[in-house]
This record gives C-alpha cells, sequence and structure tokens, in this order.
C-alpha cells in the first residue's frame, strides 16, 4: 500500500494508477451538496472561497460531533455521483480532487484527467473507523448547515483506492 501526502505533488500524481490502494495523510477539506451550492455562490458573485481551491482536495463527506477524545465522530463518505454539477468546474479551477463514494460521471472524468487530478473512493459504511484517521476538525463556513459545513480535516493513513487516476482511467471499467 502506498503513503501519499494531501494535497498531491504532480510527481505523485503521475505515480497513482486506478486501483492503487493508499493510506492518506494530510489536509482535506468536507463539502456536500449544500457547501457546494454555496461554494458556487460565492464564485458566480466573485467572493473568495473558505479555503484555497488550488491543488485541494474535497472529501464528499459530513463529519458528526466529535465524542470525548476525539478530533471527530463518525464521517464517511456520501454518493460523489451527487457532485457531478459541481465537480467539473471546480477542477478547471484548481481543485487537486475529490474523495468519495461511487462512480461520477463521463464529463466528471474528463475533468480530472484534463486537470491532471485523482478521484479516490472511500469505503461506504466505514464512518467510524475513517473518523479515527481525523486528526483534526475545524469548521471554515457555513456553520449553519451543521454537518454538512465545510471542515478542514487533518487525515493520517486515511485508506482509499484510485478510482479514477490523472489520465482517466477508472476502477468502474474494469
Amino acid at each position: 500500500m502506498k503513503k501519499i501526502t494531501l494535497p498531491l505533488s504532480n510527481k505523485d500524481k503521475k505515480e497513482l494508477r486506478a486501483g492503487d490502494c493508499v493510506l492518506a495523510s494530510g489536509t482535506v477539506y468536507t463539502a456536500r451538496d449544500c457547501a457546494h451550492k454555496r461554494i458556487f455562490a460565492l464564485l458566480d458573485e466573485g467572493k473568495p472561497l473558505p479555503f484555497p481551491l488550488e491543488g485541494a482536495f474535497i472529501y464528499y463527506a459530513g463529519p458528526c460531533p466529535a465524542p470525548e477524545g476525539k478530533a471527530c465522530g463518525s464521517c464517511g463518505p456520501t454518493t460523489s455521483a451527487r457532485m457531478n454539477a459541481f465537480a467539473p468546474r471546480l477542477l478547471k479551477l484548481g481543485l487537486g480532487g475529490m474523495v468519495g463514494k461511487g462512480e461520477m460521471s463521463e464529463e466528471t472524468r474528463n475533468a480530472v484527467k484534463e486537470k491532471n487530478a485523482v478521484y479516490f473512493a472511500a469505503i461506504g459504511g466505514a464512518g467510524a473507523f475513517y473518523g479515527n484517521a481525523i486528526k483534526k476538525c475545524d469548521l471554515i463556513a457555513f456553520p449553519d448547515l451543521l454537518s454538512e459545513a465545510v471542515y478542514k480535516l487533518q487525515i493520517e493513513d486515511f485508506p482509499l483506492v484510485v478510482a479514477t487516476d490523472p489520465d482517466g482511467n477508472s476502477i468502474y471499467d474494469k
């Protein structure tokens, strides 16, 4: 299993292939449907985003409140296909990639390839396990959205599979 650090360098991206299993550490930002709608509103209004888009990774998840002694509660992936309306534009603006669950559209896959990005699949139903790999969880935008707000997560040894690599190859084709 490969160990990687997010955000990824271009060199690290080029070494990833669809189907590779990785342990990711570093920074990801959570955003689900409602947060994406607000991010798009900010973009449309020319306002600054709550996090730098260039090279960033968005985890399609909504963290649960942290139990005592933990940085985060359960934090499993949500269905990525729901973000197909958002992902291509964000990738074109510099997003480094996404983490979620399930197949994404051909348009999103093409944007991943065009922008040398990566889409990682996380394991559905493993929210408590993923919560344990989150070492820090900070609310950074849209607190009224509760678990669907944008959080900055510091992750360590977060198990993922390369679902779509920078060449556009997908595990869902095999």
